[in-house]
């Protein structure tokens, strides 16, 4: 990982090279997270979300946000969606068991991207607009323990969001990474070791 103190220069280095960004699920808790984060650091030049629906916005940062509708069981049909992006973020919420272990690396691997991330996240720490009701109760029971434990079986969405963009811009040789919930935890929280 490089040095945290690089983080501010990293981003800005990103930022003047005008790169494209799509996401895929924009609606979710992570997407919407991690859109207005991108918006609020000016990282891309163009923003297009991706999905089944569009998303109305009312804020004035929202109107330069474009948008894409697709059908995801035809996505061949859709390719030029994607088309003319530099960089992806796939925002789509599954369970573990619903993806199947191995199943998305497997598949994601198939694209043949330049560089790629997975981001294992464990439970997801948010307030949800949809009832959950396991992870309201998860939520409950990981805010009421010690936070050197529960960190290993939680994380904070906004931690994730941050851990996302930091890997996004620090350099890196791997073709594909694979982040585990502690790594997403002490990526996340990098650029607050700067802070005072």
């Amino acid at each position: 990982m490089a040095d945290t103190g690089t983080l501010p220069k990293l981003r800005e280095d990103f930022r003047m090279q005008n790169k494209s960004v799509f996401i895929l699920g924009a609606s979710g808790e992570t997407g919407q997270v991690l859109l207005r984060e991108i918006l609020k650091e000016n990282l891309f030049s163009k923003v297009t979300l991706i999905g089944r629906r569009k998303i109305e916005f009312e804020e004035e940062a929202y109107k330069h946000v474009n948008q894409e509708v697709v059908d995801f069981e035809k996505l061949d049909e859709y390719s030029s969606a994607f088309q003319g992006h530099d960089v992806g973020f796939c925002c789509l919420g599954t369970t573990r068991s619903k993806a199947g272990a191995g199943e998305v690396e497997a598949k994601v691997e198939e694209f043949n991207f330049d560089r790629y991330t997975i981001f294992r996240p464990a439970v997801l720490l948010c307030n949800r607009k949809e009832s959950r009701p396991a992870e309201w109760l998860a939520r409950k029971f990981f805010s009421s323990l010690p936070t050197s434990w529960s960190k290993d079986h939680s994380v904070p969405i906004t931690t994730v969001v941050r851990a996302m963009l930091n890997n996004l811009v620090m350099p890196s040789d791997k073709k594909m990474e694979l982040l585990d919930n502690q790594a997403i935890h002490n990526l996340g929280k990098a650029e607050d070791v700067d802070k005072p």
